[in-house]
């Protein structure tokens, strides 16, 4: 790649002819280790997978086993691809924007590549499903002329996230089409995006206007993962508006502890997910817990506090439940950029908030009627689009 420069094509291209419907077809789902968000990522393809199954589709996976294997249902079959010194990749800082593609997916695309054609000469799928940041998965798809598909478990890169950084929104697009050509393949496309069927797991009224987007781009919704069995002291919770704050491991004391003092005289109980003296002596109206059921959970709140981490926003507002969101890193900045132009939140730094600003957001979005008004409409959106099962029929279409 050094000193090579790459041009890789929009990503607006013609849809993909759709093919018949056939009684049962070969899925092979391809998907990043878990330094890059773990069951977050694997959750919406799982459950497309699981809705493929049950129509009597054969499924298999390729990716980093050791991870996988526990995401997955039992004697899902699995095909290793990379190992597990690219599973501990993390792009960070400033530019993690750009560097998730630099330091994380190119460097996993080839390490990945010797595993997926292994997975794909073996399994012979009729489509390859990829993950947005599995490269490997694509090219091994065109060169054995085999439809494949994006599975973008977030819709970050549907909002241009480096537009207004335009000498690195080229760079990573030369590295993607470096890749190709790396691994034979001169006929670029921007591999983000599939030129068969991009599968976007969000709705317009999340992401914005969408009507410009080809045919072939279905935004499907977000597909939630499988709760998990959790205790809690339901009988703790009195009646009065209830706020979560959750930061899926990411708040640190600090914050929790502005969050505890935040809510300290407002009308509210608030269920903090954190570690036992995260937060020192609770004001009375806090419940800590190390670990909550978050989705059943939600079905008693008013209002959620987050790192803006895409799982918990879309959570919520399948609630209907609006946010407060402190952005930590990688995307949650534009997730929570999102939240906010969609109407159904208020969005906070995460380093410098006091109390009092903390306190306002809060008593803003519980106390007026557009936020709650514009995290139903979300709700609805997400409703109405179809979620894994809409997914699997355009699956269905492509094989």
């Amino acid at each position: 790649m050094s000193g090579r420069r790459v041009r890789v094509p929009s990503l607006l291209g013609d849809p993909g002819v759709a093919r018949a419907r056939t009684p049962s077809r070969r899925f092979l789902f391809a998907v990043p280790p878990p330094a890059r968000g773990g069951a977050g990522r694997v959750a919406p393809a799982a459950a497309v997978a699981a809705e493929l199954a049950r129509r009597g589709h054969k499924i298999a996976w390729t990716g980093h086993r050791p991870s996988l294997e526990p995401l997955l249902r039992s004697g899902a079959r699995i095909f290793s691809a990379g190992d597990d010194a690219t599973a501990r990749l993390r792009p960070e800082g400033p530019d993690a924007l750009r560097s998730l593609w630099e330091e994380f997916a190119v460097p996993l695309g080839h390490a990945m590549m010797p595993g997926v054609e292994t997975a794909i000469d073996r399994f012979r799928p009729d489509v390859v499903v990829s993950d947005q940041l599995v490269l490997a998965a694509p090219v091994a798809a065109r060169r054995r002329e085999i439809p494949w598909a994006t599975c973008a478990a977030t819709p970050v890169e549907f909002t241009r996230p480096l537009a207004d950084r335009p000498e690195d929104e080229e760079r990573v697009r030369e590295r993607i089409g470096g890749f190709q050509l790396d691994h034979g393949i001169d006929d670029l496309l921007d591999l983000r995006f599939s030129d068969h069927l991009v599968l976007v797991f969000a709705t317009g009224a999340l992401l914005g206007d969408v009507s410009f987007f080809p045919d072939h781009f279905a935004f499907v919704g977000p597909v939630l993962g499988r709760p998990a069995p959790c205790a809690f002291p339901w009988d703790r919770l009195d009646g009065r508006p209830a706020v979560l704050v959750t930061g899926d491991d990411s708040f640190g004391e600090r914050f929790l502890r502005v969050a505890a003092e935040a809510v300290r005289d407002l009308a509210v109980q608030a269920v903090l997910a954190a570690p036992p003296g995260a937060v020192g002596e609770a004001p009375p109206n806090v419940i800590v817990r190390e670990h909550v059921p978050r989705p059943k959970l939600l079905e008693r709140m008013s209002a959620v506090v987050c790192d803006g981490g895409y799982g918990t926003v879309c959570e919520s507002l399948s609630h209907a439940v609006p946010l407060v969101a402190a952005p930590i890193r990688d995307d949650q900045p534009v997730v929570a950029g999102l939240v906010e132009r969609a109407g159904a939140g208020i969005s906070v730094p995460f380093d410098q908030v006091r109390p009092d600003e903390l306190r306002d957001a809060l008593a803003a979005i519980l106390a007026d009627g557009p936020h709650r008004a514009a995290a139903g409409r979300v709700r609805e959106s997400f409703a109405e689009a179809g979620g894994a099962a809409e997914a699997a029929d355009r699956l269905e279409k492509l094989a």
